[in-house]
């Protein structure tokens, strides 16, 4: 698991699709392959690092990069398949068993895309307000968790169509959330225990 506590801005290298011809089910429908320093410092094939809030599983290292293969489900619900050399995105290598839970719980399992409607700069901070479907804001809280491109942020406030989230200065120079503009979307992971109750009180497992 994760923590929605970023360790370092990689850079994208490629994302390849596989060709045209390739047999079903034979091939990913992406390959990734990210710089990332840090990331890389210790990975090893079959390790898990998050990119922009995405669990993604290592199959290569190499020069300061790691390759990661990504499937269909992956693109569907992300926005990895929109990514081109150059982009920068959030690293996060997976929490060690006693390591700290710096942000909150996350699983690197996005459930959704969310779009940024405003930004409003405060005198050290940026207030940030986003679309969404009420499909992903029916699991926001107020003063909840709620993590965007893998970054741990607390909800200020939801509706039935969008939430708000507050930047601090370190978080707007050390993610890609500093860099966002009106219409970009961002990787939305709510908190998993609101979907296991909705799913337990749905199977009549709680009375």
């Amino acid at each position: 698991m994760f923590t929605g506590i970023v360790e370092e801005l990689g850079s994208v290298v490629a994302l390849v699709r596989p060709e045209a011809d390739t047999p079903s089910g034979t091939a990913p429908d992406a390959v990734l392959t990210v710089s990332g320093p840090l990331a890389t410092s210790d990975a090893r094939p079959g390790d898990s690092i998050a990119v922009d809030g995405v669990c993604l599983t290592v199959t290569s290292v190499a020069d300061g990069a790691f390759v990661a293969e990504v499937m269909p489900e992956t693109l569907r619900r992300t926005s990895l398949g929109g990514l081109v050399p150059g982009v920068p995105v959030n690293l996060e290598r997976a929490l060690p068993a006693n390591g700290r839970l710096g942000g909150h719980v996350v699983q690197g399992h996005v459930d959704g895309v969310a779009t940024l409607v405003r930004r409003t700069p405060g005198p050290r901070w940026d207030d940030l307000e986003f679309s969404a479907p009420a499909a992903l804001t029916r699991y926001v809280a107020e003063k909840g968790s709620v993590a965007l491109s893998g970054v741990s942020l607390t909800v200020t406030w939801v509706s039935d169509d969008g939430f708000g989230v507050s930047l601090i200065p370190t978080t707007l120079a050390a993610t890609t959330l500093g860099r966002l503009a009106p219409g970009d979307a961002v990787n939305v992971e709510v908190d998993v225990l609101a979907k296991y109750v909705e799913r337990l009180m749905a199977a009549g497992a709680v009375r």
